[in-house]
């Protein structure tokens, strides 16, 4: 996957920075990023990707610019802001959301499918209920009580999610539920 991208949108079209420094139109001859792109929102915002794939439906015959209709609502949604805090797509190909302004804003019926997708993980609903108290910077006895859990269980699901997630300490997951957006703000 193309990675260390910055999306913006200039004259309403979807636009990208490359890593070389170079910008140019994202359009539907790009397949490459197109698919690269559409693979990754398919396995990590499934919700998202259904929703794209209805939005589109129409045009599911030419599959090229289906597949880019897809992608450039997505980076639009997401990504559309020109800024200097971190790469859209960073290094790693995680994906960095913004939140861009929107004419639709409160109208459009797939506000928080599309744009703000929640990311799809691997830990359970338990274990995703003791790590929202966890982001939240409660401690552990603190969990425990909340969920009416032992603090062993509460220890268990951490270091459960840690092991899933690849992660060693609570910075390294408070980075990666934001950055994937776990918990809607």
């Amino acid at each position: 996957m193309m990675n260390d991208l910055e999306f913006y949108i200039f004259e309403d079209e979807l636009w990208c920075m490359f890593p070389d420094g170079s910008n140019k139109p994202i359009t539907d001859k790009e397949t490459v990023l197109v698919k690269d792109i559409l693979e990754r929102i398919r396995e990590c915002y499934p919700e998202a990707y259904k929703a794209l794939m209805e939005c589109y439906s129409r045009s599911s015959q030419n599959i090229p610019y289906f597949q880019f209709l897809m992608v450039n609502r997505f980076c639009k949604c997401n990504f559309g802001e020109l800024d200097n805090t971190s790469r859209d797509i960073d290094k790693k190909g995680g994906f960095n959301f913004e939140r861009v302004r929107c004419p639709m804003r409160g109208e459009c019926r797939y506000e928080g499918v599309i744009c703000c997708p929640q990311f799809n993980c691997c830990i359970s609903d338990a274990e995703m209920r003791v790590m929202q108290l966890v982001y939240e910077g409660f401690n552990n006895e603190d969990i425990a009580e909340r969920l009416y859990l032992s603090p062993h269980t509460v220890k268990n699901h951490i270091k459960s999610v840690y092991l899933k997630l690849d992660i060693h300490e609570k910075s390294e997951f408070i980075q990666y539920a934001h950055k994937n957006n776990l918990f809607k703000e």
